[in-house]
């Protein structure tokens, strides 16, 4: 990698909430070991998560996202999941996105499962993210400071917290990146396919309808 390209890798900030994930965390930190930071957010971890600098937090995705963001140096954040590993060629897909910095730019969703029901799920996210605009936080999000802070940040939100700061960002400030960012099935897997999309699309329209997050969350947590 040539200096240039060096250089702009030390501006990123990287950033991952975490609970009790110190299993999942050393591919994803092997992963973004050249970048400028690592930071994990941590809401109250009984493990020992390694790789990055610990930052405590409240307990929630949004609080802890938002408190790895104030702590974060870099020019460029960049928020990823524990259970998230990114495909080759995500490092130029990253360069390539720091010359649009009036932009949040987000991976391509894909899964570690060869089954058709992930292709089906797939599919389906990349339909939401191209006629609703709304991809969701296992999708990374990459957007210069000065453009979240412009935004007022994550809010501390139990649940949600991915899909209203898109929202707030719009469309027109959202750009898919050529990469695809590869998240662990296990979750559709031991839940059921077809009945963990049910219930995450009924919280989506439940939350649309103004339900509020922390009734969601202890909904989401039930199943």
């Amino acid at each position: 990698m040539s200096p240039s390209c060096q250089e702009q890798k030390g501006k990123i900030s990287a950033i991952i909430p975490i609970l009790d994930a110190a299993h999942l965390l050393p591919p994803l930190v092997r992963q973004l070991q050249g970048l400028g930071e690592i930071l994990l957010a941590d809401g109250g971890s009984a493990d020992s998560p390694k790789g990055g600098r610990l930052i405590q937090a409240p307990r929630g995705r949004g609080a802890q996202l938002a408190a790895g963001a104030a702590a974060a140096s870099g020019e460029w954040l960049l928020f990823l999941h524990a259970d998230t590993r990114l495909e080759p060629g995500w490092e130029a897909a990253l360069l390539a996105a720091m010359r649009q910095p009036d932009r949040a730019h987000y991976f391509r969703f894909a899964l570690d499962d060869t089954s058709r029901q992930a292709r089906r799920l797939e599919r389906a996210v990349a339909w939401r993210c191209r006629l609703l605009a709304l991809p969701y936080g296992d999708q990374g999000l990459f957007l210069s400071r000065a453009l979240y802070e412009s935004l007022g940040g994550y809010r501390a939100m139990p649940l949600m917290e991915d899909v209203e700061l898109v929202r707030r960002l719009g469309r027109g400030r959202l750009a898919p990146m050529a990469a695809r960012a590869v998240t662990s099935a296990e979750r559709w897997r031991q839940g059921g396919w077809a009945r963990r999309s049910a219930r995450n699309l009924l919280t989506l329209g439940l939350y649309f309808c103004g339900v509020p997050p922390e009734r969601l969350a202890r909904f989401y947590a039930a199943r």
